[in-house]
């Protein structure tokens, strides 16, 4: 039997390399270290070693490869009351530094995520950028949920004054990305979104971690056609596309037959024509003021839909159908075509309007535009779309949240590239749009069961609102005058876990009729990053009898049993939506997790009877393999501790852990 104990670091990731690369090459190592020149001799051809070559480098990179590397003794504490569905959900909401959260899910998650979706802050001058702390990671994290250094200076954006303007981001993003990378199947995917401010510096980053064989593409996103801000018109943004291992990545599958294209991911081009649809003669369009809008803006018969997306309904453009009378349903959105009937080429003097009815059957008239050519039209919704459809999910007259993604751009990346029961992860959630995405594409197929893991860094809405800039400072005030009403915290995490909230409620309103959409999981749990539960060694010299009575329980105070059990699933590397049951044996209280995979009893005095009704439960359970944890100081003699060892080594138990 193994007998190990538990210590509150995460796995050392320069210590696993090591040992895959001795697995490789043993005759390069010399006590223990790496012979460089033997290294070298055994690569052959496959050594650089002219000094002018090729290289992509920047001050602190090295640094920052070191901290991807460094083991986190941070660790998740479960936060029930925040969550929702605990007991059944198969999703997780994450709070933390996404730096330190990624450390912690290495041995849960390695190699298990099929996709992964980000939009990380884009370097525009006034975006968020994470000022890592090379010596103290989790000390550091507090000091950004708080917005502050050690000398009280705000430490929260990144301007081009600061000298350091593109190196910053890079070391942001170097060491998330190489984290991020480990968590990936070989089959995973991918997907950044990012705009031209650092697009070439991220795909040389992507590059060097994923490998230049492995890019699939650079998407663009037609985000928006507002007015022109400088001296072009930047309608656009992009979506880089990596994976793990370009040979396992399938052909994407074809979505109503469209084509999967590489380019600009637009529904009306040459190549893909307008679906044209008619209402029928005598619908009525009710504007506010009881203006019958067949009358304002043409008969009613002639109207057509050059793109009708029902943003906050279901996300998908409406084709090959035609809507009948009585589709003013709350929130859906629409663009009306109207003037010449006849043809989209001959465009002269049209007009589109665009509007949608809100919660009281009213009409809200977004915006009228004159039109001299046929729109091209994005696929996925615009950026003023995504925004109105979550203010209308909020049901707020603004967004409270800056620019988000469209939800129809990601259902449609994950329907393309996952299924079954994949897990979607996204580190940089946001508005948490991800999680949208996921239980749409799980109501529409009914055989996936995909699951999400959102991490998010609870930044203070109040803090940033004091150095936010033009419609920032709008989108903030709303967000924080929400969650005032609402007695939440102001923070962009509560945003984001009552989006989930309410985007699954709709979900399910909106496919009461479908078949076992009772049981779709749009529930999430919420864990929360905090330094172990498991105290380190910290003695008093000039008090060292004090001290030692002090350690008696390591444990660090005010946390939970549950808090302790969350550690333990991370440093055995389990899954942290196993399902948990609690029993009583031999009057102790015993934690199963995984159906018996791990058995935890943390209480005092444990005896034989424990022991053997552990067995019993196990037995009755069937895991493929258990692992029993106790407390070290826990037994009622040494003599008992070693007892039990023995009977349940006997019993086929194959890890005893004391903690």
């Amino acid at each position: 039997m193994k007998e190990t104990t538990l210590n509150g670091k995460t796995p050392d990731i320069a210590e696993e390399n090591i040992k895959k690369l001795r697995q490789i090459f043993p005759d390069v190592f010399t006590e223990d270290k790496v012979d460089f020149e033997k290294l070298q001799q055994v690569l052959g051809n496959y050594v650089e070693d002219n000094n002018e070559r090729y290289n992509f480098t920047w001050n602190g990179k090295g640094r920052a490869l070191r901290l991807s590397q460094t083991p986190s003794l941070g660790t998740l504490r479960p936060c029930k009351e925040e969550s929702k569905n605990w007991d059944t959900t198969q999703n997780l909401y994450i709070e933390g530094d996404n730096l330190e959260v990624l450390k912690l899910l290495q041995k849960s998650y390695h190699s298990k995520i099929k996709m992964i979706y980000i939009d990380p802050p884009y370097n525009t001058g006034g975006d968020f950028v994470y000022p890592d702390n090379f010596h103290d990671s989790l000390e550091n994290y507090k000091k950004i949920t708080r917005q502050i250094d050690g000398d009280g200076n705000r430490i929260s954006t990144n301007t081009e004054a600061s000298g350091r303007y593109h190196t910053d981001w890079l070391n942001m993003m170097y060491p998330r990305l190489r984290l991020a990378r480990n968590l990936l199947r070989d089959d995973g995917i991918i997907f950044i979104s990012i705009n031209d401010k650092e697009i070439e510096n991220l795909k040389k980053i992507c590059g060097e971690i994923f490998g230049e064989d492995n890019e699939i593409a650079t998407l663009i996103w037609d985000k928006n056609h507002s007015a022109q801000a400088g001296i072009y018109k930047v309608y656009h943004e992009y979506v880089l596309v990596y994976c793990k291992n370009i040979n396992l990545i399938p052909r994407p599958k074809s979505l109503t037959n469209e084509l999967f294209e590489a380019g600009a991911m637009k529904k009306i081009s040459g190549r893909h024509p307008a679906t044209k649809f008619t209402f029928p003669a005598g619908t009525r369009f009710d504007a506010p003021n009881g203006t019958d809008l067949g009358q304002e803006y043409g008969d009613a018969e002639k109207v057509r839909v050059i793109k009708g997306r029902m943003l906050a309904k279901n996300n998908k453009l409406c084709e090959n159908v035609t809507l009948e009378a009585g589709f003013t349903q709350a929130n859906q959105m629409y663009n009306f075509f109207y003037g010449n009937r006849d043809s989209l080429v001959d465009s002269q003097g049209q007009k589109i309007v665009e509007f949608y009815f809100n919660s009281t059957g009213k009409i809200k008239i977004i915006k009228e535009r004159s039109v001299e050519t046929p729109q091209t039209t994005c696929k996925f919704g615009t950026q003023g779309m995504a925004s109105n459809a979550l203010s209308s999910l909020f049901e707020l007259e603004e967004s409270p949240f800056s620019s988000p993604k469209p939800v129809g751009m990601l259902v449609d990346f994950i329907q393309r590239f996952t299924s079954n029961n994949d897990i979607v992860l996204d580190f940089f959630s946001g508005s948490a749009t991800t999680a949208e995405a996921v239980m749409k594409v799980n109501s529409i197929d009914k055989k996936r069961k995909l699951k999400f893991i959102l991490i998010q860094l609870p930044e203070l809405l109040e803090e940033s609102l004091k150095h936010a800039q033009k419609d920032a400072i709008r989108t903030l005030q709303v967000a924080i005058q929400y969650l005032k009403t609402n007695k939440l915290k102001q923070t962009i995490a509560e945003i984001g876990k009552e989006r989930i909230r309410r985007a699954g409620e709709k979900i399910k309103e909106e496919n009461k009729d479908k078949e076992n959409i009772e049981n779709l999981d749009t529930g999430f749990k919420v864990l929360k990053l905090d330094t172990s539960n498991i105290r380190k060694w910290q003695p008093d010299h000039d008090n060292l009898e004090k001290s030692l009575l002090d350690y008696k329980d390591n444990y660090a105070e005010d946390r939970t049993e549950l808090d302790l059990i969350y550690e333990i699933m991370l440093k055995y590397g389990l899954d942290l939506t196993y399902p948990l049951d609690e029993f009583t044996i031999a009057n102790k209280k015993v934690y199963s997790i995984g159906f018996g995979m791990l058995m935890i009893c943390l209480d005092n005095e444990i005896t034989i009877e424990v022991a053997k009704g552990i067995l019993e439960k196990v037995k009755e359970l069937k895991p493929e393999s258990t692992r029993v944890l106790f407390k070290d100081n826990g037994f009622k003699t040494d003599s008992n501790k070693a007892n039990i060892k023995e009977i349940l080594k006997s019993g086929g138990i194959e890890e005893f852990i004391t903690l």
